[in-house]
């Protein structure tokens, strides 16, 4: 009997998958598997809540203009400031995840199928994506009902949708350093980095109220760019240059370290 008809498909005639085996399926189920995570998902909702509760209500100045070009008051910067914190924080700990994965050998599995390194690493980054824009709309959900930040109507959509797309620099970010540090150790540090981050990038003080060393040195950290960027609607500044580059080279050094991990681990044997 002949078997001819039985055999298997040539590979070489096989074709790979496009965009790197990217699909939406795949993106779906990170989804749900992360929004199962309840304890992350609320810790990234409350914690930024609470900040803006604890500072952003405050009678003496929560009334008081932004700026002499500003669109809102000060309770309004306050609430962009931890929106943009808890996205951030939110991102971070979405892509961070990855270090579980990573310390259950998942890693390496992914030599079995025909995903890219920089097509997962795109598909971690959206779903980390999905976090930071669950924390961002329960702190503006939260200045919203307590009536206390004002500007425009429309400064509110532009200014989250700035927030949202912003904190993809720290999707990645997350990711790397799931990658790069022991699952028992990520999340701690990345909490505490975080918090110098924001110190740093003025989204906690202002920088005009630190030394001229300290803003000269700033202007360097990951969270310098993106601080100025989800204000200037706000404030009326215009956009600078440089607030862009510092979001984009850092996006690209993150992402970049991001692949580069991931393959090390799909490389071992």
């Amino acid at each position: 009997m002949s078997t001819g008809s039985m055999a298997p498909p040539d590979l070489a005639t096989r074709r790979a998958p496009g965009l790197g085996g990217f699909n939406l399926t795949v993106l779906k189920l990170e989804i749900r598997r992360l929004l199962r995570n309840r304890r992350t998902v609320l810790f990234t909702m409350v914690l930024p809540v609470f900040f803006f509760l604890a500072f952003g209500l405050n009678s003496s100045y929560a009334f008081q203009s932004a700026g002499p070009t500003a669109h809102g008051n000060v309770s309004a910067e306050i609430m962009i400031s931890l929106a943009l914190y808890g996205a951030v924080l939110a991102t971070t700990a979405g892509g961070a995840m990855v270090s579980i994965e990573r310390a259950a050998g998942w890693s390496r599995q992914l030599r079995l199928t025909p995903l890219s390194p920089a097509a997962y690493i795109v598909i971690k980054m959206l779903t980390a994506m999905v976090l930071g824009l669950s924390s961002l709309t329960a702190v503006y959900v939260v200045g919203g009902i307590t009536g206390k930040p004002t500007m425009p109507a429309y400064l509110w959509v532009v200014t989250a949708l700035c927030v949202w797309i912003g904190s993809l620099v720290f999707a990645a970010y997350g990711l790397f350093m799931g990658y790069l540090l022991p699952t028992e150790n990520v999340m701690q540090i990345l909490s505490f980095t975080l918090v110098l981050f924001a110190f740093a990038g003025g989204v906690f003080i202002p920088l005009s109220q630190f030394p001229k060393l300290f803003q000269e040195i700033a202007q360097y950290t990951p969270l310098y760019g993106l601080n100025y960027l989800v204000h200037a609607p706000l404030l009326g500044s215009g956009v600078h240059l440089a607030w862009v580059a510092n979001a984009v080279i850092w996006l690209a050094i993150f992402a970049g370290g991001a692949t580069w991990r991931l393959r090390q681990d799909t490389a071992r044997v």
